[in-house]
């Protein structure tokens, strides 16, 4: 198993790899100047080969997770059997695009032999936390959202332990825009179960996403954060990195470098590591 973190400015895009299947977690493809739809596509298509793409998850239906144009090429380039997206009442600049684009495709696929399923999420709606028939080749355990703290699109998002089933997995933390004060009721309600070697850090490491005692309880080795170079909002906030450092091994992200960096994560051993990637690097993502 392995994470690919690619940097799409300020917004999320990471695929995960177990056995012969893969995840595409959130769909920002934007056009801007550090990074195009193009190199997103193609970086994509090269690190998924030629696995099958057993799902699209979007932790959020923000347009810098569920950008259109990203769910538009994901759908029609890599063919997910499933889309999977949180019970989320509250409009959004970007979610009546989204589901337009989600059931056309849903509707064109529909005498196919590989028919577009989805699946709207919710701790309180759902038979198991442990959502099944998704994957042979990866686990799902769900924390969040709960109908109780659906009070903004960033405490709606989707919270997902999702774990490799081969012999290199290992969890991997989908955590969204969740906000400090839904990690208060996660840790409440869930506790040691939210133990999980590598996170992506909430909210593209803004301070708001920061719990302490959520770090304690994950006690993640390796933290990454996506968020674009020179971004306006400040991401990720020097006091989230501080309070990342002070609990994990490793912290990365995706504006660490001038232009962006992809980042490549792996458990090598009992340990991790991290390698910073460019756009469409072959041999990184081998």
């Amino acid at each position: 198993m392995d994470v690919f973190t690619l940097y799409v400015g300020q917004g999320a895009l990471a695929a995960v790899r177990a056995g012969n299947e893969a995840l595409i977690i959130d769909a920002h493809m934007p056009e801007a100047e550090d990074v195009t739809g193009e190199q997103i596509e193609r970086s994509l298509a090269s690190y998924i080969g030629q696995r099958r793409v057993r799902g699209l998850m979007l932790t959020g239906l923000d347009r810098d997770h569920a950008c259109p144009a990203g769910v538009e090429s994901i759908l029609t380039k890599q063919t997910p059997d499933w889309v999977m997206y949180p019970t989320c009442y509250k409009d959004t600049d970007a979610a009546d695009e989204v589901f337009d684009i989600i059931e056309r495709h849903k509707k064109r696929r529909e005498n196919t032999p590989r028919p577009l399923t989805r699946h709207s999420v919710r701790v309180d709606k759902v038979e198991s936390r442990h959502l099944t028939g998704l994957a042979d080749s990866f686990g799902f355990e769900l924390f969040s959202p709960h109908m109780e703290d659906m009070e903004s699109s960033n405490n709606s998002s989707l919270v997902i332990k999702v774990t490799g089933i081969d012999p290199t997995g290992f969890g991997y933390f989908v955590t969204g825009d969740t906000e400090s004060d839904r990690w208060e009721r996660i840790n409440a309600i869930f506790g040691r179960n939210l133990a999980c070697p590598v996170l992506a850090a909430p909210h593209h490491g803004a301070r708001s996403g920061v719990n302490a005692e959520t770090l304690l309880l994950v006690k993640p080795h390796t933290v990454l954060i996506s968020a674009g170079v020179g971004n306006a909002y400040g991401h990720p906030d020097a006091a989230a990195v501080r309070a990342y450092s002070s609990v994990a091994s490793a912290v990365y992200a995706t504006n660490s470098t001038p232009e962006g960096t992809c980042l490549f994560t792996r458990r090598v051993g009992e340990s991790y590591e991290t390698r910073l990637v460019r756009h469409f690097d072959k041999a990184a993502a081998a």
